[in-house]
């Protein structure tokens, strides 16, 4: 279980325990069961914060808990990419930009919008609101890992240098388990339509991996947080596009 706390240890600000650095080897492979904790712990959030103000503020807490939870790590890719992708710069430069710890316009704005897009969506979901929050999160999450591990990865060093390697029977067993689940528990409640929210997360996370190899030739801890939050949106909008 030394994989589980290493990914809620980098995915969150939750207490998970002292670790060793050849933990995180392991921890790839338990993003998306991380992402269902972290779900169903915004499914709370929303609960109780629907039964105080409408759906709309609803939403918003919700986002800001989630915010609150992972430290903004996953948004702060989304700023980064924009910044650096954004830029037009060569590869070089534009790695530079998206080590940069300031935001720029073109981070600004797409991190914006993509807030802003959550919140809607969510606040649009209606009944389904609860378990789309789990199941978005675990997905979005299992797709990071799968990105992860698919790479090419851009830089000689950096934040997932040490989680690239393969998952192995376990950690594949794992990741497997949690796709199931979420499909499952979305597909229950939502019908087909959990075909319409898969579509818009894996054509989400594609174009993000597509921008990247075509800018700078691989990807980078940022990109992997750009692809969960523009995955989950794509996920919540897919959804609602089917419903």
């Amino acid at each position: 279980m030394r994989g589980l706390r290493a990914a809620l240890a980098f995915l969150t600000r939750l207490p998970s325990g002292r670790l060793e650095a050849e933990d995180f080897a392991c921890a790839p492979a338990w993003f998306g069961v991380v992402g269902l904790l972290i779900g169903a712990l915004l499914a709370l959030v929303f609960v109780v914060a629907d039964a105080l103000w409408p759906a709309t503020l609803a939403a918003l807490v919700t986002v800001a808990a989630g915010l609150l939870i992972t430290g903004g790590l996953h948004e702060d890719g989304v700023a980064d990419v924009f910044d650096g992708l954004g830029s037009g710069r060569p590869k070089e430069r534009a790695l530079e930009i998206m080590r940069d710890s300031r935001i720029g316009s073109f981070g600004a704005l797409a991190l914006g919008l993509a807030l802003a897009a959550r919140i809607l969506a969510l606040a649009a979901l209606g009944p389904l609101v609860v378990v789309s929050l789990i199941a978005g999160q675990g997905l979005s999450r299992v797709m990071m890992a799968l990105l992860l591990r698919a790479g090419p990865y851009a830089r000689a060093s950096g934040a997932a240098t040490g989680m690239t390697g393969p998952f192995g029977p376990q950690g594949a067993a794992v990741l497997g388990a949690t796709l199931l689940v979420s499909l499952a528990l979305m597909g229950y409640h939502a019908g087909w339509a959990v075909f319409g929210g898969l579509a818009g997360l894996i054509l989400s996370v594609w174009l993000v991996r597509l921008w990247m190899m075509r800018r700078i030739g691989g990807l980078t801890g940022d990109a992997f947080g750009a692809a969960q939050v523009l995955g989950d949106v794509g996920f919540l909008l897919g959804l609602l596009a089917c419903l």
